[in-house]
């Protein structure tokens, strides 16, 4: 179990400090759009550690990075219910079993059946993969404007909400992440597994709205 866990969070480890280290190159503005459009629709890694470092070493343009991260993330969004829409069996399906994440996609089209606007709040603010709630979305034809602007409040309010901790604290944010990785880790799995069961939870109640 010690060697498991040591290979685990060693491998996490890397990956943090590689997306750190476009921090310190002059392509971190364009890495951080293309990562939180990618991720809202089919890339594993999420754009909030490249956010982190390019917040922490220009703190002064903290909130320019965390809107290029929202606008990225939001059109990434759109990106994946196109996928949904219209590609749905080409391309969407594929994206879902690559994931391994039938089941949850299936009750996010229950939820999205129940209430749409909530669904797609909650999946863009929480560590829930937002790439199975935006290609469902396309999937079951929701409301584009319900879709953006949901999608629009819970990105912008996750990232600005990190600028605004990383603006107010500074280095005191990174020292923290380095120091309890592991732990901080460990949280976002269980935040993580919490909310799929949250999906599983609601997704049996029985429909009443599709807005």
């Amino acid at each position: 179990m010690r060697i498991f866990s040591t290979i685990m969070f060693g491998w996490l480890r890397g990956l943090y400090d590689w997306v750190l280290h476009w921090a310190q190159t002059p392509y971190g503005s364009p890495a951080l759009f293309l990562n939180a459009f990618s991720e809202s629709s089919f890339f594993p890694i999420p754009p909030d550690p490249l956010l982190i470092a390019l917040c922490l070493s220009i703190p002064d343009n903290a909130f320019k990075y965390a809107f290029i991260c929202a606008l990225g993330s939001v059109l990434g969004g759109g990106f994946g219910y196109l996928i949904g829409a219209q590609f749905m069996k080409v391309v969407g399906e594929r994206i879902i079993r690559f994931y391994k994440v039938e089941r949850h996609f299936e009750r996010v089209k229950k939820l999205y059946s129940k209430n749409a606007f909530w669904a797609v709040s909650v999946a863009g603010f929480t560590p829930i993969p937002y790439k199975v709630f935006t290609i469902a979305a396309g999937a079951c034809n929701i409301k584009l404007s319900t879709f953006f602007l949901a999608s629009a409040i819970s990105r912008s309010a996750r990232f600005f909400l990190v600028a605004g901790l990383i603006s107010f604290f500074g280095a005191e944010i990174k020292a923290f992440i380095d120091k309890y990785f592991n732990l901080l880790t460990i949280i976002f799995v269980i935040l993580l597994i919490a909310g799929f069961f949250a999906i599983k939870r609601f997704a049996r109640h029985p429909a009443t709205s599709r807005e």
